[in-house]
């Protein structure tokens, strides 16, 4: 069955600072935990206990501090072989550890999402107390009186995208409904949020995406103008997948798309991003799949369609082993060079070479690749840079499904492609250059952000100073708020427990 990781880890404080399961967004059925992830489970755990024996803490105060971290690193590498740059020095000493983080990095996330949780968790947890402390130390007058349980939940956004990890700026995203009023978090309240995060920092720390319904037809033509004159969005968030209007609709359809592409430009609006990969069964899996990008980024040059999730079709589905084709579920004897979905995007670009107006986006599939698979997910990224050029490729984490962004931010900044595929395969090694690109620089160029200009603008912010103090003192919550796979006498998973 499926339950939330967080509820699991409310009564287990005692966990990984890089996760061994897969969580789900509530797009894709959460895979069981692999023989690897419990393999890198057991190492860690032995590093750990010396660790956390030298340094005289307890194995809990050990797996928050950077030690931890590089403790992760490490179990990870003698899981899969050397991925990441970390020297064993670190999971003992937290001051190797922090001279190692770069301290000038532009991280923009380009796809976040608001996650509510329970009153209950807030009173009954540890992670809910630390979040109602953490808003009352950036909220004094909080203190005074019961916060709603909204802002409490935006309070635990903003702590784990802002105060737990190095995230610079951000954008909140959400999903389409046919109706605004039975939707999670519709337009107007991820605007509110975005309201709600520059008026507590005092600067531009998070962007807002509109979200665009072409299958709903003539109506959303006058809906998208509301979004972008009265609410101001910063781009598009689609799904083509999502069956709302009489069925699902394709990017290259002339009569159902094209007239919003048309109304976009119109309207000063250039990014679209998209939804491909990653088809739950509640989705139209055929309008999931990239093929749609090719016709309508050669039709549309001025727009950018910013693939989200990068077109990945997940784990551990449609894997085929080496040289058979035959269907596997360990990606570990898959074809790493052929990547479900992703390969579509390659390919269209490899024959279409003047296309220079499609984009990649990590959301979610870095975070699956690099901890269930790290050679795939090198492989992936070492084809992306051939193919597309290390400037369309753009960070996102899908935090905070996966909880704070900050795990994957190290695994980015450590992991190295393995001299082997460079010699085999002739990618390009990720350099410090090409990550900070990735990690930001890019997503800056398209939303028109200066990054100097907003580093600047942040050195003295409140975020600032909280996310300085969370380093001096660390209280991260190493928990995931997405959907886990949990073993319940075999049966196979359907929906999400209570939903």
């Amino acid at each position: 069955m499926w339950v939330r990781q967080c509820e699991i880890d409310a009564f287990d404080d005692d966990r990984p600072p890089i996760p061994a399961v897969i969580a789900s967004n509530e797009e894709f059925i959460p895979p069981p935990q692999s023989g690897s992830q419990k393999d890198y489970l057991a190492r860690l755990e032995t590093i750990a206990e010396d660790g956390a024996k030298r340094q005289g803490v307890t194995r809990r105060d050990y797996f928050r501090s950077s030690s931890g971290m590089a403790a992760a690193l490490i179990a990870l590498n003698q899981v899969h072989g050397k991925a990441y740059e970390v020297d064993p020095i670190e999971a003992v000493d937290p001051m190797a550890f922090e001279e190692k983080w770069p301290k000038d990095q532009f991280i923009f996330d380009v796809q976040t999402h608001h996650v509510d949780v329970s009153r209950k968790w807030y009173d009954d947890t540890e992670t809910g107390r630390a979040t109602k402390s953490f808003f009352e130390r950036l909220r004094p007058e909080a203190k005074t009186r019961e916060d709603p349980l909204e802002v409490l939940n935006l309070a635990h956004y903003v702590k784990e995208v802002f105060g737990d990890s190095d995230t610079v700026l951000a954008i909140i995203s959400g999903v389409p409904s046919r109706d605004w009023d039975k939707n999670p978090l519709p337009p107007d309240q991820m605007v509110a949020t975005r309201k709600f995060v520059n008026d507590l920092a005092g600067s531009q720390r998070l962007l807002s995406h509109g979200l665009l319904r072409p299958n709903l037809g003539a109506p959303e033509l006058v809906e998208m103008e509301r979004q972008v004159k009265d609410l101001k969005i910063d781009a598009w968030k689609m799904y083509t997948g999502a069956e709302i209007g009489e069925k699902a609709w394709f990017l290259d359809d002339e009569k159902v798309a094209y007239p919003f592409w048309e109304r976009t430009k119109a309207l000063g609006i250039k990014n679209l991003c998209v939804h491909k990969g990653l088809p739950l069964s509640a989705f139209n899996e055929a309008a999931c799949r990239p093929l749609d990008v090719e016709k309508a980024a050669k039709d549309w040059p001025d727009l950018n369609f910013i693939l989200y999730h990068s077109g990945f079709r997940g784990f551990p589905n449609n894997w085929t082993s080496k040289g058979t084709g035959t269907p596997v579920v360990d990606p570990a004897s898959a074809d790493p060079q052929e990547i479900p979905w992703i390969s579509d995007v390659l390919r269209i670009l490899k024959r279409n070479p003047s296309i220079k107006n499609v984009y990649f986006e990590l959301g979610g599939t870095f975070n699956m690749t690099s901890t269930y698979a790290p050679e795939v997910c090198m492989h992936m990224l070492g084809q992306m840079i051939q193919v597309a050029g290390a400037d369309h490729i753009l960070w996102g984490t899908d935090s905070i499904w996966g909880g704070s962004p900050q795990s994957q931010i190290e695994r980015m900044r450590r992991l190295k492609i393995s001299p082997k595929l460079i010699d085999t395969h002739g990618y390009p090694q990720l350099t410090d250059a090409i990550k900070s690109q990735i990690f930001g620089l890019n997503a800056a160029r398209l939303f028109g952000i200066d990054p100097a200009a907003e580093r600047q603008a942040i050195k003295a912010d409140k975020l600032s100073m909280m996310r300085e103090e969370s380093r001096q003192h660390p209280d991260p919550s190493r928990t995931q708020y997405g959907w886990v796979w949990v073993d319940d006498e075999g049966r196979e998973p359907t929906a999400p427990v209570g939903g």
